[in-house]
């Protein structure tokens, strides 16, 4: 069996792309469009989807397979969060979509388990859907608006990216595991490194990394600002659906011999330490061993970026027989129901218990902030995939990143301790736990899709928590406005609309979710942006890689709810520069950096001549004036004519009403 629709032939980016495209040409920088296979959503940027697909007037997804999982807000401290899984399941039944249970397990490695399939392009509304590469698919996340609209049978749009080959030597040292290599990548590159790229990785190193083992090195491809990351599909994967009882599923897709990359780099697996990413950033990386002897609070294993048997096993084999440090909360949050099925067919649910570990439900858990939150100003080592600052849950966190041997042994010492040296103290063997076979597949908590006659009879289930979508008025020819925010470098969508317990119950209400916009940065954003929204609106001025992090769309939708109409920045982050788009913000970058210097909070900017400058194809630059200094500085955008038509009208979905 070849590739779905193949005859692709090059990297083996270019091969899932060259077999997907729509329109445009696969020369770095140029838009492209996609054929979508797949989609993914979940319940913290499900509800918005659906409701998109209601202003679509969508009947039915047009994709292969769609399913909406509830991973993310399945800490039911009132009835809100309740109600929008009830929304989900009833927008689930009435468009054809699979749906997943709450506490089923986390998206990721839910879907590679029971839809993930090589050859396959997935589009998902979280940012870690390109975990799915280590399928050999081309999985990308995006705003919830661009899966609605795959959905409904349109292309995915993207600038076509440069792709990075990462070739991988020897195989990995005891102790050492698949955490370390991305975290190494992060060590190397921080998180802009990325920016525009595919990282896909070859070379005799992928013999011993199991399809598991990459799904942790492509998740947090995210996190490098990478478009997607890409694994051939090759023994390790036909293994991996063998395992699960898909093997019908495979096709070998690798690259072609002497191909070329973009890019070049070369890890030599044999040559990693254990790492970790110290507070707050997951690009802020250093050995283990630096960071030794710091007390620690919390240890927390699970999340997508460590979803796999051997992230919970191995801990299990550390502490068996012994107790975790008493002053350690050490938490486990099993990544599906049929880990936590294997775990306990093997015994290593009782180790983890027995040792102190607190074992909560399938899911997102603390790394979305949704409990687990850790006392302030004390260490939390979690093998998740971002530490930006308050997303745990805490205003005052300390999250540190690692790989689940490193947390391990911190939680049985107290302090912050390299794997190595535990084992070192205690002649500890690294484990080397088999997972029973054949593995747990359990569907119960599957709902399939309803057969189209009786989709159409259900009824979408709004609790008083759902709002409706903003209306979004046509960007006007001359904006003037104050720059009510001045931030800097890698601001994240959870400092631009917070995760939490506090805020994201409320992700169906726009309105309500409004008040939390951009508060991280200045608690008296909301009130100065909705006193200034009878004006013309307000602008933005921000620093590089403005909008990393999550695909939340709401980092884009409220602060538009809020007036906001331009962000001027050295840079963006992909999915955020695209949403803003999609929701009629203008997203403008400085042609001389050093302008973003000469302007401050409150100054006023006018720009003309919009309706012109956004209509031109050969000449991506305009003038802002700064009013209150005098001043003009040139500025430019990278907006397609497709994305400037959807700016103008206000955004993608009035932009296809007309």
């Amino acid at each position: 069996m070849g590739l779905p629709h193949g005859h692709a032939h090059g990297t083996v980016t270019q091969r899932l792309i060259g077999d997907h495209l729509v329109s445009g040409s696969m020369r770095p920088g140029e838009e492209i469009a996609l054929r979508v296979d797949q989609t993914l959503t979940q319940d913290a940027t499900g509800t918005l989807v659906m409701q998109e697909l209601e202003a679509l007037a969508l009947d039915r997804v047009r994709t292969q397979v769609s399913v909406q999982y509830v991973d993310h807000n399945i800490l039911q401290a009132d009835e809100r969060n309740a109600e929008d899984h009830l929304f989900l399941r009833s927008g689930a039944r009435r468009f054809g979509l699979w749906f997943s249970k709450p506490g089923n397990g986390v998206s990721h490695p839910t879907h590679m388990q029971h839809f993930g399939a090589p050859g396959r392009t997935l589009a998902g509304s979280d940012s870690h859907t390109c975990a799915g590469g280590s399928l050999g698919m081309l999985a990308i996340g995006t705003g919830g608006l661009e899966v609605a609209l795959a959905m409904a049978g349109r292309p995915l749009h993207l600038t076509m990216p440069a792709i990075w080959g990462i070739r991988l030597t020897g195989e990995l040292p005891p102790w050492v595991s698949a955490k370390d290599v991305i975290l190494e990548m992060l060590r190397r590159h921080g998180v802009q490194g990325g920016v525009h790229r595919v990282l896909e990785y070859h070379g005799p190193g992928l013999a011993s990394l199991t399809a598991m083992d990459r799904h942790v090195i492509a998740n947090m491809g995210a996190e490098l600002g990478a478009t997607t990351t890409v694994f051939p599909s090759d023994g390790a994967v036909r293994d991996f659906l063998a395992g699960v009882g898909r093997g019908e599923d495979f096709v070998e897709i690798v690259a072609d011999e002497d191909v070329r990359y973009d890019l070049d780099e070369e890890i030599d697996l044999s040559s990693l330490e254990p790492l970790i990413a110290r507070p707050t950033s997951p690009g802020n990386v250093v050995p283990v061993r630096e960071a030794a002897g710091e007390p620690i609070g919390q240890a927390v294993l699970g999340s997508s970026a460590n979803p796999g048997f051997r992230d919970f096993a191995v801990p299990a084999a550390m502490v068996a027989g012994r107790q975790t440090a008493p002053e350690v909360s050490f938490d486990i949050n099993p990544t599906s129901r049929e880990i936590l099925q294997d775990l306990t067919r093997s015994g290593a649910t009782f180790d983890l218990i027995a040792a102190g570990g607190r074992i909560h439900q399938s899911g997102c858990l603390g790394c979305i902030g949704m409990g687990q939150a850790p006392a302030a100003g004390r260490n939390s080592l979690r093998t998740f995939p971002r530490n930006f600052p308050g997303r745990s849950g805490t205003e005052d966190d300390a999250v540190w990143l690692c790989s689940p041997e490193t947390a391990t042994a911190s939680a049985l010492t107290g302090v912050i301790t390299d794997p190595r040296d535990w084992a070192d103290r205690l002649s500890a063997v690294p484990p080397t736990p088999d997972a029973p076979a054949p593995a747990s597949v359990n569907v119960a908590m599957l709902e399939p899709p309803l057969p189209p006659d009786e989709a159409r009879r259900v009824q979408l289930r709004r609790g008083p928590n759902i709002s409706a979508l903003p209306d979004l008025d046509p960007l006007p020819d001359t904006l003037e406005g104050p720059v009510l925010l001045k931030a800097g470098d890698d601001v994240s969508t959870d400092e631009i609309s917070p995760a939490g317990a506090k805020a994201l119950p409320y992700r169906s209400n726009i309105p309500k979710l409004a008040e939390f916009t951009l508060t991280r940065l200045d608690p008296d954003y909301p009130r100065r942006a909705a006193s200034a929204r009878d004006d013309t609106g307000h602008l933005i001025v921000a620093g590089a890689n403005y909008g990393q992090g999550s695909s939340r769309e709401h980092a884009a939708i409220t602060p538009r709810y809020l007036g906001l109409r331009a962000v001027i920045a050295k840079s963006y982050a992909r999915i955020h520069w695209q949403n803003l788009a999609n929701f009629g913000v203008l997203a403008l970058e400085f042609d001389d950096p050093g302008d973003y210097e000469r302007i401050e909070t409150d100054d006023r900017l006018r720009l003309p001549g919009l309706h012109e400058a956004l209509a031109r194809t050969d000449d991506p630059t305009l003038r802002v004036r700064n009013v209150t200094r005098d001043e003009e500085y040139l500025l430019r955008h990278r907006l397609s004519p497709r994305q400037c038509e959807a700016v103008l009208a206000g955004g993608i979905i009035p932009a296809l009403a007309r």
